[in-house]
């Protein structure tokens, strides 16, 4: 009886783990951007909820009206916590929804940078993505408008 708790409890924890997901707000430096996510169209500012992911990326596509369009992949935080409770409490899932997003996004189409913080008093960090991540995104997002 005993065996049969331990084992319903490790497989609802790594339910529970699986399902997390993070809600962040996502600004720009100029009124009337529009950034696309996960298939949705965001007017920003925004709020949008996105899931842990351990080797999938959230590509995105930015447009304003005085820039071309932005892409890239929004940068993720790596849950330390995260890998140590799935390796305690289900070892098979030691590599699933080790990251997540962060709190915050300002994305500056013009510049073509992309800034993040963990908490509304923190300073923004920059990311410029890659030539090959705002291509991957490219590609990503061209093939979803065929």
């Amino acid at each position: 009886m005993k065996q049969q708790f331990c084992g319903f409890f490790v497989a609802c924890a790594a339910l529970l783990l699986g399902a997390c997901s993070s809600l962040s707000t996502i600004s720009s430096t100029r009124p009337g951007t529009v950034v696309s996510v996960q298939g949705k169209n965001l007017d920003l500012p925004a709020k949008q909820s996105l899931k842990g992911t351990s080797f999938g990326n959230y590509e995105f596509k930015a447009v304003d009206a005085d820039a071309p369009p932005f892409y890239g992949i929004l940068p993720l935080k790596f849950k330390g916590g995260h890998l140590a409770a799935d390796i305690i409490l289900f070892a098979p899932a030691a590599f699933y929804n080790l990251r997540e997003v962060f709190p915050f996004y300002e994305i500056d189409v013009k510049d073509g940078v992309i800034r993040y913080k963990e908490k509304a008093t923190d300073v923004w960090t920059d990311y410029k993505p890659k030539p090959e991540e705002a291509a991957r995104a490219q590609n990503y997002f061209n093939a979803r408008a065929k």
